[in-house]
């Protein structure tokens, strides 16, 4: 018998399964669509959450251990898989630089490096910016991967480690005997495991119903632009007003990201396209002379506070939850992973296991 499932191959359910397997048990991933492909792929892969301060504490804890773990991470399925998830150092510039109060007793708290920076060094630090401001907030620690070759670098390491990937096999519900789950029903029938995790990202709220459980995660619709620049032309991440520019090595920069409240709807529109180019060619006015190379969209778990649900099943006792990352499913993957094997172990956990339970989450 396979000793776990995880319902879900997007980053969550992926580095879960590299815990576990790591462990020594035999896990297999089931996707309804392809692994990696929903928010996993569609994200700016940034490695901290935007305006890290405005979190709650339980968000940068998980954020900042998996700061801490993400090199050894990334050199290790890099190593395993031969595709580079192309990480960068490149910076976080924040230019809505208000909010003295609550940034700096964060920063203490969780020893983060952040500096003021006024509004004559701006351009020193990024010559590409084309606003002026009179003060911004630069984080040097922040880096980013590029996150759609990050999944691929991910599965690759994991299927040369034995886990098992079904893809295109929608999970129909639940076996339930009593307090426990002897499988799952999928579009192809029943699939037995002793132990079921559930990473289903922002499909995971209509599925936990099934099994008495009303999470509040909910599908958030984020638009995002892709151009063709070239390398170096934009040096660091910039974030203002809650949109951001991202570069990426090869000199491509991404430009995001709207919040539609709008159902499982993926498609695109006109006018977020129009707004977010704006944005672009106002924080990078070199932009107007790349091509806009892509436009799409993804759907993020969104909680009510952003903090995830990382738990066992408060009545059903093989039954483990792993979902609700909203927009820093990237930077919180790590330690949600490690924490949910934790628990699924029986080992001391290393994060707070309180912190992530269904009652936090609702409450």
């Amino acid at each position: 018998m396979t000793d776990c499932i995880i319902i879900g191959a997007g980053l969550i359910g992926m580095l879960t399964a590299r815990e576990l397997r790591a462990a020594g048990l035999r896990v297999r991933l089931v996707e309804r669509g392809r692994s990696g492909g929903e928010a996993s792929w569609a994200g700016g892969g940034i490695l901290s959450p935007l305006y890290p301060w405005r979190y709650p504490d339980a968000v940068n804890a998980l954020a900042r251990w998996g700061q801490q773990h993400y090199p050894q991470l990334l050199t290790e399925i890099h190593a395993a898989s031969g595709i580079d998830p192309e990480w960068q150092d490149s910076g976080l510039l924040i230019l809505d630089a208000a909010e003295d109060e609550r940034v700096w007793p964060w920063a203490e708290r969780f020893g983060v490096r952040i500096e003021r920076v006024a509004a004559g060094q701006l351009r020193d630090l990024e010559p590409a910016l084309g606003v002026s401001v009179p003060q911004a907030w630069w984080l040097p620690g922040i880096g980013q991967v590029r996150n759609p070759r990050l999944v691929k670098s991910l599965r690759g390491a994991l299927e040369g480690w034995g886990v098992d990937f079904r893809e295109h096999q929608g999970v129909t519900g639940f076996g339930v005997i009593g307090n426990r789950v002897e499988g799952i029903w999928t579009e192809s029938g029943f699939l037995s495991a002793a132990h079921i995790v559930l990473a289903g990202g922002a499909w995971s709220g209509e599925l936990l119903r099934s099994v008495g459980l009303r999470l509040p995660v909910e599908p958030v619709r984020g638009q995002m632009l892709l151009f063709r620049g070239t390398p170096g032309q934009v040096r660091h991440i910039v974030l203002d007003q809650g949109r951001y520019v991202i570069p990426r090595r090869d000199g491509r920069v991404l430009v995001g990201s709207t919040l539609e409240h709008v159902g499982f709807d993926k498609s695109t529109t006109a006018a977020a396209r129009d707004e977010l180019q704006a944005v672009a060619l106002r924080l990078v006015p070199a932009l107007a002379d790349c091509e806009l190379e892509h436009h799409w969209a993804g759907l993020r778990p969104g909680t009510p506070a952003g903090v995830p649900c990382i738990a066992r099943h408060p009545t059903i006792t093989n039954l483990y939850i792993n979902t609700g990352h909203y927009r820093n499913g990237v930077v919180l993957g790590p330690a949600s992973a490690r924490l949910l094997a934790d628990i699924l172990l029986g080992r001391p956990p290393e994060l707070d296991p309180q912190l992530y339970l269904p009652s936090k989450i609702t409450g």
